[in-house]
């Protein structure tokens, strides 16, 4: 097996050890990673905004157009919003345990339909920073660990909110590992994650036809 190969199926499997012990965390504790999380964004904004720098330099070398770069581009109040984003997730009611049907068999078996987690979730998307924090907070509310594969335009800003969100588990005693990034921007980390069948259960795909056209192609993980 490759460095490369070791390196990912570490993620997966310690994604897949998180969510385990994410389907039988509480709301609270969740709530509370996300809200610590949301601090560490404003209390870092400076950090954030110094790495957004770096990234908006090498995008114009690359010849990023307006639109990318403006996806890309955070100031204090981007970097606020974010933080609010995820304050309004931590403030939402516990989604899981929540009865949806339920009803009895003339047998008189009593079925019910509950939420559960997912369990692990991989996300790609592209130059959004803002992503990072709101895909990674989403699928912790809902009890599922992720594994996070941000576009190479954005890795500085990403790493940076990153960073934030995992002070915010350590805060709540939950796993480190319930929100990973693919510390690679090669290209074949994409394809590699898309065929993660033994340790990722969902595809979350966010971008421009090229992602679309490539999930489409490489996934063997079920998409939504």
């Amino acid at each position: 097996m490759s460095g490369f190969d070791s390196q990912m199926q570490l993620l997966g499997s310690q994604a897949r050890a998180a969510a385990a012990t994410l389907a039988f965390s509480t709301v609270k504790q969740r709530s509370l990673a996300i809200s610590n999380s949301a601090k560490s964004i404003l209390n870092n904004s400076s950090k954030i905004l110094s790495a957004n720098e770096i990234d908006m330099l090498d995008g114009r070398d690359r010849g990023l157009d307006d639109a990318m770069l403006d996806r890309l581009f955070l100031d204090s109040a981007r970097v606020k919003s974010i933080a609010n984003s995820l304050q309004d997730i931590a403030d939402l009611p516990d989604p899981l345990g929540q009865v949806l049907s339920q009803w009895e068999r003339p047998s008189g078996l009593k079925i019910r339909r509950v939420t559960t987690p997912l369990g692990v979730i991989g996300v790609i998307y592209e130059s959004r920073p803002n992503v990072t924090a709101d895909a990674g907070a989403l699928c912790l509310m809902a009890g599922n660990a992720t594994i996070l594969r941000g576009g190479s335009e954005s890795a500085n800003s990403s790493k940076a909110i990153f960073d934030c969100l995992i002070e915010g588990l350590t805060l709540a005693n939950l796993p480190a590992a319930s929100i990973q990034m693919v510390p690679t921007q090669d290209r074949a980390a994409v394809k590699y994650l898309l065929r993660m069948t033994e340790f990722i259960d969902v595809i979350v795909p966010r971008g421009g036809k090229g992602l679309v056209s490539l999930v489409q192609e490489e996934a063997r993980v079920p998409v939504f």
